[in-house]
């Protein structure tokens, strides 16, 4: 993971140009919310306050204050525009607070969060130790964690298809579903429970893809990418390469989502740290989850 370095300026600023065509593009995004959502079905008592972390246009936490319509909601997001967008979404009868925030910096006392959601936020963050253990921050012991975020065989086709044309890196990176659980444990979350899901989208021709790449936001902010304009023919080869990849006349791109969950722990629990501090005595084999 030591080579995983995001450009945070960039992400924020690919969010912030997205605001106005994010849900144009979002169809995604809200299947998996869907899915994140029955994550919460595990939580049952009635929490006070609900944290949606990356909550972009605010879709997802509306979801969050109907459903939990007494709880505090707040919607968190690094791009101040996704925010201003959000609005839309909350009404006087449904109200949500919205924040400018990190992930890793969240502006909220310790432990005074009873369920913490983030719905294809976290592959945005490369600092897990730092996002997780702001996580156990804020939880209060007890509180549910429930997120999503995509896996490294997101994209794979256009990954390919630009390997075809060039060594520059294109296509942002995403962690392993091992490493996403590994870091989880690091930090002190109890009990984390991780799926993988692969969904393919099709699409008439690669630029419709790489048109709903730009809408969303999710373009590439891999620190080590090539920065000035990518030539014609290069962008031909990538294209062709592309092509060759159509089934039944359609062009695939796979999405590979690893949701989970896990829960705060108990007050005075230890944690994995880099200074030599108590070591977890998990192992990644013994997380429960399954490939599919």
């Amino acid at each position: 993971m030591s080579d995983f370095h995001l450009d945070k300026r960039q992400v924020r600023q690919n969010f912030g140009r997205a605001a106005t065509s994010y849900e144009k593009h979002d169809v995604l995004q809200q299947e998996v919310q869907s899915a994140l959502l029955e994550r919460l079905d595990f939580y049952t008592a009635d929490p006070g306050r609900i944290v949606d972390v990356g909550a972009g246009t605010g879709r997802g936490t509306a979801l969050l204050k109907k459903r939990y319509a007494k709880a505090e909601v707040i919607a968190v997001d690094l791009a101040l525009p996704m925010l201003r967008a959000a609005k839309q979404h909350a009404s006087w009868l449904k109200p949500f607070q919205r924040v400018c925030a990190e992930a890793t910096a969240l502006p909220l006392a310790d432990h005074s969060v009873d369920v913490l959601h983030s719905n294809l936020c976290f592959q945005w963050i490369d600092d897990l130790q730092a996002l997780f253990g702001e996580c156990v921050r804020v939880l209060k012991p007890g509180g549910l964690l429930a997120f999503s975020t995509f896996g490294p065989d997101t994209l794979k086709e256009l990954r390919a298809s630009w390997a075809e044309a060039d060594q520059q890196p294109h296509v942002s990176r995403f962690l392993d579903m091992h490493d996403v659980g590994d870091a989880m444990l690091a930090a002190g979350l109890r009990d984390p429970v991780l799926d993988v899901h692969r969904y393919t989208l099709t699409y008439s021709e690669p630029r419709k893809l790489l048109e709903e790449l730009q809408g969303l936001g999710a373009t590439n902010a891999d620190q080590t990418r090539e920065r000035g304009l990518t030539g014609k023919a290069r962008y031909k080869r990538m294209l062709a390469a592309y092509e060759s990849m159509r089934i039944d006349g359609r062009i695939p791109a796979t999405w590979e989502v690893v949701t989970a969950h896990a829960w705060g722990p108990p007050p005075g629990q230890g944690r994995r740290g880099t200074d030599g501090g108590e070591i977890a005595s998990f192992s990644v084999d013994s997380l429960r989850g399954s490939r599919r």
